[in-house]
């Protein structure tokens, strides 16, 4: 953390460049991770020539490094500095939902760009929630709930609802992942990029339960460097009878802005694991993707 800390003095692109050195490193000592994200990659993207599936690969873990370094600048950079290199569009769509007097879920996804893009959302909107997930390692969850309450006025453990819902009954915006399922329980099976993945219902119920409009947000880093943060529409007629057309819903926008970046979205989680019997492991091969 302290040669991180020294890292993100350094002139923005100068250490981004080091985080790409660090994701370079990575992929070379990757081994079982390497195959993983070359298999999510593969399947997600059939047409992708053996080279081309390679390099998406290679460029995923420069993401993965500058990841990293983001994530130290989402907790130290000045406010002034991170807005100078970010773009927030149609950030109206979220004050519009709010202006509702209704709560909002920032209805977001597991970019490599995440920690960083609170930062300048927090500064442009009234305080919100964010929702983390419990890592095995004490550090790492603690690393994790710390930076995200640098933007986030509070922290919400991902399983406490109830604490959700209750942000939610109070008008305020909660800031909620849901596209990684850790277990069966509130899932479904539906497709991603065609291929069947678990899925968790939640956001229907979250809705439901807290009076909510649904605000689709997407970050994604530039060419140059800099950052886009996208806030598309509130979900018209949302939720509906149905949690799986709901969900769907989400999953469609999704793909539509990973394709925009491919190698930005997190293909190191496993994300065609816990599938119920009678469907394919799509990892019990993985050296052949090594």
């Amino acid at each position: 953390m302290g040669l991180l800390r020294v890292v993100c003095l350094l002139p923005h692109r100068m250490a981004l460049a080091i985080g790409r050195l660090l994701g370079r490193i990575a992929h070379s000592l990757g081994g079982s991770r390497v195959a993983i994200v070359r298999r999510n990659i593969e399947l997600c993207f059939p047409d992708l020539s053996a080279s081309e599936l390679d390099n998406l690969t290679y460029e995923h873990f420069k993401a993965l490094g500058m990841s990293v370094i983001e994530m130290g600048l989402g907790r130290w950079a000045s406010t002034r500095h991170l807005k100078s290199i970010t773009n927030l569009v149609d950030v109206e769509n979220l004050l519009d939902a709010l202006a509702t007097g209704r709560g909002v879920i920032l209805l977001a996804a597991h970019f490599t760009t995440l920690e960083i893009s609170g930062r300048v959302l927090a500064d442009a909107v009234p305080p919100f929630d964010a929702v983390f997930r419990k890592n095995r390692s004490e550090f790492l969850t603690e690393l994790q709930r710390s930076g995200r309450e640098v933007s986030a006025d509070t922290t919400i453990e991902k399983r406490d609802i109830k604490k959700m819902v209750r942000s939610l009954r109070n008008n305020r915006a909660v800031w909620y992942a849901p596209d990684q399922s850790y277990n069966r329980k509130g899932s479904e099976a539906i497709e991603f990029f065609g291929v069947p993945a678990m899925h968790t219902t939640a956001t229907s119920t979250l809705a439901r339960l807290g009076n909510a409009l649904v605000v689709p947000f997407f970050p994604r880093r530039l060419k140059d460097g800099t950052y886009e943060l996208i806030l598309l529409p509130a979900l018209e007629a949302f939720p509906s009878d149905d949690p799986v057309a709901d969900t769907k819903r989400y999953i469609t926008a999704l793909e539509e802005h990973i394709r925009s970046c491919p190698e930005q979205y997190f293909w190191i989680h496993r994300k065609f694991k816990d599938l119920p019997d009678g469907y394919p492991d799509y990892y019990a091969d993985l050296d052949a993707s090594k």
